[in-house]
């Protein structure tokens, strides 16, 4: 049985014709059998008022028969087409929540407004002395998935669940290709660590039990690693250089305007 159980996905619905066709030529043929086996039964007996009914009945079989078999026939037809309609709105539904998740990220600020930000939060740092964090997030499909479409799905998921685990004065910022900064004023490096394994749990919940998208978070912190914001941007453009992940070419765009 195991031989028969091994069905691929795609030729779903070519094996569920075939089981249809299978059915309705095994009814058909025990049909027309009992058929010739009643024909030979009641025109086997006299004519008469009992011969009269076997015939009538004959006929009424013979007629009934055929409608069965035209109303399984029109039922399977209907089912078909149901399929055919819930799958054309499913593919619909998936690309309104990929354009929704596309216009989400299109509301992020980018990079201007990430280097307008760390320049305003880091002299408000080093003039009160006080910390500033920044945390970089990339993230990537994964089990094979690739392309803008992918990328930009699982971007949409992994934002929403970063912002669910921001602070009020924390601000997020996308640089395409899967990859997103986090600004944390006033966040020493012990503290940091702290926020990254809420956001690293928060994306773990958002890639699921399949986990259909892998990420990687780095720490940069002023003052213990970094002098400068300066230093705090070609963190990030090391960050986006030494991704492995699959639209690279998007990250080299990104990259190069940061280190410019």
């Amino acid at each position: 049985m195991k031989l028969f159980d091994q069905v691929d996905p795609g030729s779903l619905d070519r094996r569920m014709w075939q089981l249809w066709v299978l059915a309705l030529t095994t009814i058909l043929v025990l049909a027309s059998g009992l058929a010739i086996m009643m024909y030979a039964v009641f025109f086997s007996r006299p004519a008469g008022p009992s011969g009269h009914m076997f015939i009538t009945l004959f006929a009424g079989y013979c007629v009934l028969m055929p409608l069965v078999l035209g109303y399984l026939l029109d039922r399977q037809l209907v089912i078909k087409q149901l399929r055919r309609k819930i799958s054309e709105e499913e593919h619909q539904i998936v690309n309104l929540l990929h354009e929704v998740k596309t216009n989400f990220l299109e509301t992020l600020p980018g990079v201007a407004h990430f280097q307008d930000r760390l320049s305003m939060e880091f002299r408000r740092a080093s003039r009160a002395e006080q910390p500033i964090s920044m945390v970089t997030v990339g993230v990537r499909p994964s089990h094979g998935a690739s392309g803008p479409s992918a990328l930009a799905g699982i971007s949409g998921e992994a934002a929403k669940a970063l912002m669910r685990k921001l602070r009020g004065e924390d601000s997020i910022y996308h640089f395409g290709g899967g990859v997103f900064s986090i600004l944390l004023p006033r966040v020493q490096t012990s503290i940091a660590n702290q926020i990254v394994d809420r956001l690293e749990e928060g994306l773990r919940d958002a890639a699921g039990p399949d986990y259909h998208f892998v990420f990687e978070t780095h720490i940069t912190n002023y003052p213990d690693q970094v002098c400068s914001a300066r230093e705090m941007e070609k963190a990030v453009a090391g960050f986006i250089s030494g991704r492995t992940s699959e639209p690279q070419a998007s990250h080299l765009g990104v990259a190069a305007l940061i280190a410019a």
